[in-house]
């Protein structure tokens, strides 16, 4: 079975175009190679998932024939990611996003005059 099929069947990505993207930029490695989205996967292989900016890493077990439910992933892979990555990931996301007050939002028509009546008034002063 070809890689991008089967981490696309196991939902790590929405879509199979964008498992072959992932393929093709990177984001999936076989035994820490780069490889193609044409890469055969067998039974024992351990591949590295980068999503996130988490790498997740698997074993395959078996091969499913279509895409599973959530619910089914577990049969067919195991779970080989620390619990350090997912803990990194969280700092990361704090560092990007900037912090504001939740659901102030867009200014309202109102504030928005009282924004530029008071940048006028410091231009004249």
């Amino acid at each position: 079975m070809r890689v991008d099929t089967y981490i696309w069947y196991l939902r790590y990505y929405k879509s199979r175009s964008q498992a072959t993207n992932a393929c093709r930029q990177g984001h999936v490695r076989i035994d820490d190679q780069v490889i193609k989205p044409s890469r055969e996967v067998f039974v024992r292989d351990k591949i590295k998932v980068r999503k996130n900016q988490v790498w997740r890493e698997l074993m395959v077990l078996d091969f499913p024939k279509s895409r599973i439910s959530a619910k089914l992933v577990n049969l067919y892979r195991e779970d080989l990611t620390s619990k350090e990555a997912f803990k990194n990931a969280s700092f990361q996301s704090l560092s990007k996003t900037p912090k504001r007050d939740e659901g102030s939002g867009r200014p309202t028509k109102k504030d928005r005059r009282e924004i530029d009546e008071y940048h006028e008034n410091q231009k004249t002063k």
